[in-house]
């Protein structure tokens, strides 16, 4: 029996023929990917209000220590971009928001609090996975915020800025819940 050779793994290689979808409607796809396996990670359960009201996912976390209720419960709201390059300098970078979704996130006082997640993703698809026996990469990085009484400064956008100290992943997440289920915000 013959082997087939295998490929020289610093060769290149052409990239795949991808779908027509639009990059933006894949980029959507991929945050939503991270987020499910951040959720899945952090023991909470995740679900999508339908109709979509602005708001594009509920996280649920329950845990004996919470005090305010047995489970607790925050709203996401899920925004990527590639034109912010991955490790941003400094302690925020600017994302700009529709004022419709700023006055959303930003509303206080609320009965179930939200936060703003931010995917900083490669230009290129081909960039955005890398396989390996022993992983999934996936690339690059959500940031987070709470934008409750943030006030609104543009005319039809406000620029906010992400605190890129708050990575979102399970530890992150635990946290929130942790603040939240305590009666605190996240």
């Amino acid at each position: 029996m013959a082997l087939a050779a295998q490929p020289d793994p610093g060769t290149q290689h052409a990239p795949p023929l991808r779908g027509a979808l639009a990059t933006t409607a894949c980029m959507e796809t991929l945050q939503v990917g991270y987020l499910h396996a951040v959720v899945a990670a952090a023991g909470c359960t995740l679900s999508q209000p339908f109709p979509d009201n602005g708001i594009d996912w509920h996280i649920s976390h329950s845990a004996p220590g919470h005090t305010v209720d047995d489970e607790v419960t925050i709203k996401v709201q899920l925004k990527a971009t590639y034109q912010i390059p991955p490790r941003p300098p400094g302690p925020a970078f600017p994302f700009t928001l529709d004022n419709a979704h700023l006055v959303k996130l930003a509303r206080t006082p609320v009965a179930v609090h939200k936060i703003l997640v931010v995917m900083l993703v490669p230009r290129t698809q081909d960039d955005w996975l890398h396989a390996r026996h022993d992983g999934l990469d996936l690339r690059h990085c959500c940031y987070w915020t709470n934008l409750a009484g943030h006030p609104v400064t543009g005319r039809r956008r406000t620029t906010v800025r992400i605190p890129t100290t708050r990575i979102f992943d399970d530890r992150a997440l635990c946290e929130i819940m942790n603040r939240v289920g305590a009666g605190g915000t996240p």
